[in-house]
């Protein structure tokens, strides 16, 4: 099913970048090249022939691991080279996201829920809902100026590659790791919020209770346990967004990562480049769904009993 999905998603990210506006032949070689040289560079590269020849002859270089030569962002070099370089960027910034989505929704998503009606939970639903109601890239700005201009903590722009420095690559990649994350908390914090609750009032809690255990022993392995399972659900499906924001805040900051290449890939016309980059990105969201579901399975004892 997963292989299935990826020829699909290929098929459309393919079907996409044909159905865009422009020629890449006319943008590499320039709008005053000569009709001969821009037949030469497009029989080269395949782009006369029908849309289906093209997406066979790009899914044969898939299975062999060559994604093309690009066109015009790095003239002649392979993409899967480019690809490489550039995802491990990428995945840092959102995993590194993703780490700090996590710790902040499941304090502030736990203290809500223990609290109800408190003060505290009146202060952690209304960060949630600020943080829902900013964007990622004017969040991005505000973060540069506040902490990068005004207080000079992180820098404003660039960045360190975790295979250079660790400690520079997570310095360097706060600022836009929390642009990230501060959409993504917010919607966590509300959801862990509203499962806590709601599981604190099913039956088996109850009944635990009434057994004797512990509060805090009825509230990790009863209440949080079970609460977990849409939490983890709505992570997954959130893996989309997660993604798309480092392409916004890789803009803004200056990251080599996938994203950066992607949007210069697509103003440049360079189809490989784009194709490759969307494929990527897919299969990181394929991959994220499918652990989800196994972490589901494993929350859920339900599952665990069948």
């Amino acid at each position: 099913m997963l292989l299935l999905m990826c020829v699909a998603g290929a098929l459309a990210v393919f079907l996409t970048m044909q159905a865009a506006p422009g020629d890449p032949a006319l943008v590499v070689l320039g709008e005053q090249a000569n009709p001969e040289a821009v037949a030469a560079y497009r029989a080269a590269h395949y782009l006369d022939d029908p849309a289906l020849v093209q997406f066979l002859h790009w899914g044969r270089g898939l299975l062999t691991g060559d994604f093309g030569l690009s066109l015009s962002v790095a003239k002649g070099q392979p993409v899967a080279g480019l690809v490489g370089d550039r995802l491990p960027n990428t995945l840092f910034i959102g995993a590194y996201a993703m780490l700090l989505a996590l710790a902040f929704s499941l304090i502030a998503g736990t203290l809500a829920a223990r609290n109800r009606g408190n003060a505290i939970d009146v202060a952690a639903t209304s960060v949630a809902v600020l943080g829902i109601s900013m964007p990622d890239f004017w969040l991005a700005y505000v973060l540069v100026f506040v902490f990068a201009l005004t207080w000079q903590i992180f820098p404003a722009y660039g960045f360190i590659t975790p295979s250079t420095d660790m400690f520079q690559a997570l310095h360097s990649g706060f600022l836009p790791a929390l642009a990230v994350s501060a959409p993504l908390a917010a919607v966590f914090t509300r959801i862990l919020r509203v499962s806590l609750i709601e599981n604190q009032s099913k039956d088996y809690v109850r009944a635990a209770r009434s057994f004797g255990f512990s509060q805090r022993f009825v509230f990790l392995h009863y209440v949080l346990r079970n609460a977990l399972v849409p939490f983890v659900t709505i992570v997954g499906i959130q893996a989309r967004y997660l993604l798309g924001g480092t392409v916004v805040v890789e803009r803004v900051f200056g990251i080599p990562g996938l994203g950066s290449l992607m949007v210069d890939a697509a103003f440049a016309r360079d189809y490989p480049v784009v194709q490759a980059c969307a494929l990527v990105f897919l299969v990181c969201i394929l991959l994220v769904n499918f652990v989800v579901d196994l972490v589901c399975q494993l929350l859920d004892p339900r599952g665990q009993a069948g």
